[in-house]
């Protein structure tokens, strides 16, 4: 898990680095470069529950299944927030000529 993360932050701060530097027309805006980095915590958070659960299959108490029912559901409604705040970040402005 750290890893991911790790390497999500890596590859946002090269992308962060090189937009200041070149000073050009940039290929990675900032919405684009946190929409990169927070699909890497989105998936970080799915290897974080998957090993909780692994470990609770091993030798499960009651006590540890009651953790794991509790940070199973911290970690669904983060990623469930976090997925549609990339969802809602993505989706291009709507315009302001409807339909009349």
């Amino acid at each position: 898990m750290v890893i991911v993360v790790a390497y999500g932050a890596f590859e946002a701060a090269v992308r962060v680095v090189t937009n200041i530097a070149t000073k050009a027309p940039q290929d990675w805006s900032r919405r684009a470069i946190w929409l990169r980095f927070a699909t890497w915590i989105l998936l970080a958070l799915e290897f974080a529950l998957g090993a909780d659960i692994i470990r609770t299959a091993v030798a499960p108490t009651w006590d540890d299944i009651g953790k794991l029912a509790a940070i199973a559901a911290i970690r669904t409604g983060l990623s469930y927030f976090l997925e549609r705040d990339i969802e809602s970040v993505g989706e291009p402005p709507a315009t302001g000529g409807g339909a009349g």
